[in-house]
């Protein structure tokens, strides 16, 4: 069927949307004189804006066109995953956040040196980066992947406008400009979201129970699935424990979200905001599915004249055909507001993690705080290229909600496993957790790829495990190997 397309006023209302992103990076850059103030915006932030640039910055494109997706093709068991994001996050404020504010410290991998020397701290840094840029490629993908619907330019152009104008406010306005604009993001998509529901709710012939008499027949409201699964991540224990350890990955070590919390002025305020965070992903989660149900009623009523080529351009789809001028403009805009937040925040802490693990220690130690300063904004720009370049290659590798989370689920699990190692146990020799790390990341690639070759070695299994494995593997074989050590030195 046909639609209204994106008119002139949706042009305008994105344009001014994408002025004032890039005005308000502008306007925030006399604040950053020091790195405390770039990369921590002086610890200063209140913790609810802080909170709200979490969800801002963890639930990103995937969101807003990923997860409408897998209602739309499936059920809403999804929102299990969400239940175990809550979990991990109860489980990084209790257990990892209270380690970050006993020192003076910008890199969360910092606290890695004490214990067990430079090459793991090294090393866990190093391997946050890649799995930072590799997802966040893909995010940037997608985004591009829904400008390049809506105006039919080239998706290669739509990566290269979106990126450079998050490198852009990233550049000049540092971690004040990125928690500001995910504020106002969060807000944007937000409303934009509430717009669709309603209008959606409007054009389903009979409203809501008509949208019920759709569900019912394809079981769409399913929620719980306890079926027992390794190779189904959304069935509840996969979802679960694979949620909550995926956060407890992510959420715990990764520089991004550990900047959120070094941001606020006590460790209390950074465990408030990091707990409400889960609460409002939860409520997030549960409107996006919803709002896919709505599109699988709505679709049913009114087919498309063509099958969409991938399942994540069923929402973007309906924005731009159905939603009236202006309003699809300002959807749309929420879209880029969902990439943008997550974007730049990579971008801050990608450069953070270069200047403060590997920069300042090993490059130039000794300079001022101007110098490094201006290093940081040369680092985010030049991460903002690399991110760039992996959207464009990333065109091909399949879903993106699946392929997005596997990307840390692969990388991550490994680094939680030094961090707890560290945390648990008294191993503290340097080749123990180090060689933890190696066997962890290994063992985690060797499912991952048993699964993608299809070679049968071991059984199939869902990315929801990962995390778990990689950093069981990590502990494991880091405190058999101290063992080991003790033992022929004695």
């Amino acid at each position: 069927m046909g639609g209204m397309g994106f008119t002139t006023i949706d042009y305008l209302v994105l344009f001014v949307y994408l002025f004032i992103t890039v005005l308000l990076g502008v306007l925030l850059r006399k604040r950053s004189q020091t790195l405390n103030d770039y990369f921590l915006a002086g610890r200063k932030l209140p913790w609810w804006a802080l909170s709200l640039s979490i969800v801002a910055t963890e639930t990103s494109i995937f969101t807003f066109i990923g997860v409408p997706a897998i209602s739309y093709g499936g059920t809403m068991t999804f929102l299990q995953l969400g239940m175990g994001y809550v979990l991990g996050k109860i489980l990084v404020s209790t257990i990892l956040l209270p380690s970050y504010f006993k020192g003076d410290i910008q890199s969360a991998y910092e606290i890695l040196t004490s214990r067990f020397g430079k090459r793991v701290k090294n090393f866990s840094a190093g391997l946050f980066q890649i799995q930072r840029v590799l997802a966040d490629g893909v995010r940037l993908f997608g985004t591009a992947l829904v400008l390049s619907l809506v105006t039919q330019f080239d998706e290669v152009w739509t990566i290269l406008l979106i990126g450079l104008i998050t490198v852009v406010y990233t550049f000049y306005g540092g971690m004040t400009a990125v928690v500001w604009n995910d504020v106002i993001q969060l807000a944007i998509y937000i409303l934009g979201a509430a717009i669709a529901f309603v209008v959606l709710l409007a054009k389903i012939p009979n409203g809501l129970s008509g949208v019920m008499s759709a569900a019912q027949p394809a079981d769409k409201m399913q929620i719980f699935d306890f079926t027992f699964s390794l190779q189904d991540p959304y069935v509840f224990l996969a979802a679960l424990i694979g949620g909550a350890s995926f956060t407890f990955a992510t959420h715990g070590t990764d520089q991004m979200m550990v900047q959120r919390y070094l941001s606020c002025r006590t460790k209390r305020r950074g465990q408030q905001a990091l707990i409400i965070s889960g609460v409002i992903v939860l409520a997030q989660f549960a409107l996006f599915l919803f709002i896919g149900v709505m599109l699988h009623a709505y679709y049913i009523h009114f087919p498309l004249e063509q099958p969409v080529e991938r399942v994540e351009s069923i929402f973007p789809i309906f924005i731009v055909q159905q939603m009236p001028p202006g309003i699809s403009g300002l959807v749309i805009a929420a879209v880029f507001a969902a990439a943008m937040s997550t974007l730049s925040s990579s971008l801050n802490s990608l450069s953070s993690s270069t200047v403060n693990d590997f920069y300042r220690p090993y490059l130039s130690p000794g300079r001022s705080e101007k110098h490094y300063v201006r290093i940081s904004q040369l680092f985010t720009a030049g991460w903002g290229g690399i991110l760039i370049a992996i959207a464009i290659v990333s065109r091909n590798w399949g879903g993106l909600v699946e392929v997005g989370l596997s990307i840390p689920s692969v990388i991550m699990g490994c680094v939680l496993g030094v961090f707890l190692l560290g945390k648990w146990t008294r191993v503290h020799t340097e080749m123990a957790a180090l060689l933890g790390m190696i066997v962890g990341l290994t063992t985690v690639l060797f499912v991952h790829f048993n699964k993608v070759y299809a070679w049968g070695i071991i059984p199939d299994l869902a990315w929801t495990w990962y995390i778990l494995i990689g950093s069981l593997s990590t502990i494991l074989v880091g405190a058999f190997t101290e063992r080991f050590y003790a033992s022929r030195n004695q």
